[in-house]
C-alpha cells in the first residue's frame, strides 16, 4: 500500500501527545510534537509495548514499559542504534492528518 490514509483531524491529537490508529490492519502511533505530526509503528521494537502511550521528550518517544527512547524523525533508539522503530510518512491535507503505511 502506498496511498495516504486519513487517521485523524487537526486538533484531535493534543500537542506533545500521541495516539494509536489502525492503518491497513496495522497499528501506527501518530504524534503531535514541535508543530509537526510524526508516525512510527506502534509496537516498540524492544518488547512490543505501545509507543502511542509513551511520553515525548526532546524529539523522542519514550516507551513506557522499559523507558527506551526512539527518535520521531528516524525511529532510531540513540542508546542502542541497531534498535529502530519503523517510521511512516505523515502529511496534513486541509484538516486531515494522513499516514502512508510502508509496504
Amino acid at each position: 500500500m502506498s496511498e495516504f490514509i486519513t487517521v485523524a483531524r487537526v486538533g484531535e491529537i493534543p500537542e506533545n501527545e500521541g495516539r494509536t490508529y489502525v492503518v491497513d490492519g496495522h497499528p501506527i502511533a501518530v504524534f503531535n510534537y514541535d508543530g509537526r505530526y510524526w508516525a512510527l509503528d506502534d509496537a516498540c521494537p524492544h518488547m512490543g509495548a505501545s509507543l502511542g502511550t509513551g511520553d515525548l521528550f526532546r524529539g523522542m518517544v519514550v516507551c513506557d514499559r522499559h523507558l527506551w527512547p526512539f527518535r520521531l524523525e528516524d525511529g532510531v533508539c540513540p542508546d542502542t542504534p541497531h534498535l529502530k522503530a519503523t517510521v511512516h510518512e505523515v502529511r496534513v491535507e486541509g484538516d486531515e492528518i494522513q499516514v502512508r503505511k510502508n509496504a
